[in-house]
Order: C-alpha cells, then structure tokens, then sequence
C-alpha cells in the first residue's frame, strides 16, 4: 500500500574524495578486450571517440579527449598506438598503461597547424592494417539490420557493416583491408546488453560510481531544499556542485510549462505555486532526478490537477517500489519490466523509455527492460531506476531516479573488505529503504545514492515522502 507519510532522510555521508581506479584494472581491461577480438577473429581494433562519445575510450585508457577526437589502435598481439590531436597530447593517460602515443593533427580544432603529423594511411598500414585483415570499429552504437535493410519490415538483427565512426576512416579502413566486409562494428564488444565488458563492472568501478552517485544526488537535494515560488531556476544551478567530476550531461532545473521540455537547461525563468518542476544532474557514473510539484500539499495545486496529480504520482511511486522489488542477480530483466508494467495504472500515465537502463561513464550504456527480454541480470551490472511517467491526463511531472549496484556475495564481500565506509553506506541506504520506505530489497541490490527511493510529492513539504508500508 502505497501513501505519504513522515520521513526523515538521512545523512548518509560520502567519500572525501573519488577512490582511484588503479592502473592494473585498465590493463586487464586492454587484455580482455583483446581476449574479445582473438574470439571474434578480428586482428585489429579501432576505438573512436570524440567529446561527447567517448566512455569506451576512457573505460580502457582513462582518456576523456577535450575540444578533441581520439583513436585507440589495438592488434591480437597487444600492440596499442593512441592518436590524438594538438590539445590532448598535454592531457595523456598515465605512461604505466603501455600506449604509444602519436599526434593526429586532422583530430585537432579548424585553423589549428597540422604539419607535423602523418597521413592517417601511412598510421594505419604501419600498425599493420592491410588486404585481408579484419577490423573492428568501436564507436558509440551498434545497429539492427532494418536500419539498412531495402525491406526494413523483414530484417532484423545486427547490421556488421553499419558504423558510426567518420566516413573518411571507414572508407579508409575498407579501401586498406579490400573490402566492406572486412570492416565490422564492433561496438557490441563494451555494450550488448548480456556480458558487454563496460556492462560488468569491477568492485573499484563501482566504489567510483557510489561516490560520483553520492556527489549528484546531494547537488539534487540542495537544489530540492532550495526551491520557493519566486526562486530562479539558474539560481538554483549553482547549488549542484559536481565536486569536479566529468558531467555526463547538462545541468538539469525547470518549472511550470517549461518542465514539458524535460531536457531543457534553467533559464531565467521563476517557480510559481503550483508548478510542475524537473531537475537532474549527472556525473560520469551516475545520474540523480527528481520531479514533482512546488507546493506544499493538494489545496496549492491548480483546479486542473487536484485530483490528478496524487494518484498519478502515488501510482508512479508503487512502480518504482516494485522495480527495486522486482531486480536482484540472476533476475530476468523482461521479467521486471512485466513486474513494474503490472504495477502501472494505463489510466494516468504511459513509460516515456524503458523501465531503467545501465550506467557506466556514460548516462545510458544500454537497457535490457524490455518485454520478452531475456538478458539475466548480473553480479556488477550498475542500473538505474529510471523511471519516466508520461501523464495521460493533465501536464504534471514525477521522476525518483537513483542508481544501484548488483552483487553477489563474492563481489559483496570484496566491497566490504576493500572499501568499508562506502559498504557502510550502501547498509544505511538499504536499511533506510526497507525499514523505513517499507520496500523490499534483494541481499544483491546496492543503493548507490543519498536520496535512495525517498520522493516527496510536495517539493515544499519535504518531511513527508511516499513510503510502501501500511498504516501500523
């Protein structure tokens, strides 16, 4: 039974700082990658990324390219050259790794000098791209056959030779290698949905994304305890202090009709009693949001919406409870999709995108929530419940999202030996939820930050939040 009752949040702490992720765990990375290519016979690996597509770049080498493109060659011999424009090479990964290093000055910024590089031909063949070699490209997507298909209602499936990368290095690679066909997407290689590399994370990862999961959901909070009708949303901007990491994405912070543009960075614009509001703020690793109303209890809200909008945000609140409920290790992910979907009243609202994805540097790595999904859910998968409402009725907004960790008991058991203040954390949120919240927890399931299941309808009346228990 789902209601609103007095809640009182905890403070549940964090890290002083991020934990370092050590350079062996990159190694070993580079290794398995390698691993992966001598499997699926592909004798050289090209890993691309550019500023806002470069997780799977920085998941093997710890480079994040600024103003700039990158490009990581690999071969089945562990041979590894790196190419980077003007900028980056003042910005390098650490000389422990093994990375050649090159300058590939066509990746820097129009005007900048590019004399003193090489012909991106003469690079690839002397890394040992020639006729008859097979090449994987990694980019940022893989594709379904119906995105080429001439018939795209009877294809489907993997298209290999549809690649994100930019046409001059494809066009390169085939002319190099003697054919289309030697020239694969292999980007499904960090990110299919069932043992992608970037879909498993290590426990030093994981301890990276508690913290990053902590830092975004306190910038959430203040941003929360901050709001008023009159306050400005870039007033509030300020208060979502990211504490240095990387964003994965803009800052979040809306109000009234504008909330309908959920995406949309705060403006000017003023919190009127009433008002619907959106606000999120995403680091590498994590990704916090709330949603609801500015008001303090029903009577602040418009005649439109009185008595729409608490069962609206009372039944997002039991779907969001049964997600939690419904994920664990060795969970089939179609399995909880039908677990939320039997929760949704279709009456108030339709899901926006699946019922929660995966999470890695980037936002959204992949989702399995799908119907009839067979992917099972695994020890070091990081998810997100998120959880997106579209009204059927009046405009209004609801959003809960936070992040969690599955592990096993092997993997629980290295958290709680290698990292013991942030498994302590990760108890007090698992108490808070259960005890408190009244929702049911899995053993495997880890709460990764500050504000876990905690969602006050009334942004004004913070003390009271939904809980899943009933009346004792």
């Amino acid at each position: 039974m789902t209601r609103i009752d007095n809640v009182s949040l905890p403070e549940f702490g964090r890290a002083a700082q991020s934990p370092s992720l050590p350079d062996h765990v990159l190694r070993r990375r580079i290794d398995e990658t390698i691993a992966r290519m001598n499997a699926s016979a592909l004798d050289v690996l090209v890993v691309y990324a550019d500023r806002e597509h470069c997780a799977n770049l920085a998941y093997l080498t710890g480079l994040d390219p600024r103003f700039e493109e990158a490009l990581l060659l690999l071969d089945r011999g562990g041979n590894r050259l790196l190419l980077v424009g003007n900028e980056c090479m003042g910005y390098l990964p650490e000389a422990d790794l093994g990375l050649q290093v090159e300058l590939f000055q066509e990746f820097s910024l129009l005007g900048q000098t590019r004399e003193k590089s090489r012909p991106l031909r003469s690079i690839l063949t002397d890394f040992g791209v020639g006729r008859g070699i097979r090449v994987g490209c990694v980019g940022w997507k893989y594709y379904r056959k119906r995105l080429v298909a001439a018939d795209s209602t009877s294809e489907d499936g993997q298209s290999p030779t549809a690649i994100d990368l930019p046409a001059y290095m494809v066009d390169l690679l085939r002319k190099l290698t003697g054919g289309e066909s030697n020239v694969v997407n292999a980007t499904d290689m960090f990110v299919n949905p069932d043992d992608g590399l970037r879909i498993i994370n290590e426990p030093e990862q994981i301890a990276r994304f508690e913290y990053a999961a902590s830092v975004a959901s306190d910038g959430v909070h203040r941003v929360l305890s901050h709001i008023r009708p009159g306050v400005a949303e870039d007033d509030l901007e300020h208060l979502m202090d990211s504490r240095g990491l990387t964003l994965s994405c803009h800052r979040m912070v809306s109000f009234g009709d504008k909330a309908r543009r959920g995406l949309a960075s705060p403006s000017e614009r003023r919190a009127s009693l009433g008002d619907a509001f959106t606000t999120a703020l995403g680091v590498a690793g994590s990704l916090c949001s709330r949603a609801g109303c500015v008001a303090a209890g029903p009577d602040d809200l418009s005649d439109e919406t009185r008595d729409f909008y608490p069962r609206f945000i009372a039944n997002y609140f039991s779907v969001v409870a049964a997600w939690y409920g419904a994920v664990r290790v060795g969970a089939v992910a179609g399995e909880v999709f039908d677990a939320v979907e039997a929760q949704r009243d279709p009456q108030l609202f339709d899901f926006a995108l699946n019922p929660g994805h995966y999470i890695h540097l980037d936002e959204w790595t992949h989702s399995p929530f799908a119907p009839g999904s067979r992917t099972t859910l695994k020890s070091g998968m990081a998810l997100q419940m998120d959880i997106i409402p579209v009204s059927r009725g009046p405009f209004c907004c609801a959003n809960a999202e936070d992040g969690i960790a599955l592990a096993d008991e092997a993997l629980r058991e290295r958290l709680s030996r290698d990292y013991p203040d942030c498994w302590q954390r990760i108890q007090r949120r698992r108490e808070f939820m259960q005890e408190t919240l009244g929702i049911p927890l899995d053993a495997s399931v880890l709460p990764l930050g500050n504000t876990p299941g905690w969602l006050p309808p009334y942004v004004l009346s913070p003390e009271q939040a939904f809980v899943a228990r009933p009346l004792t």
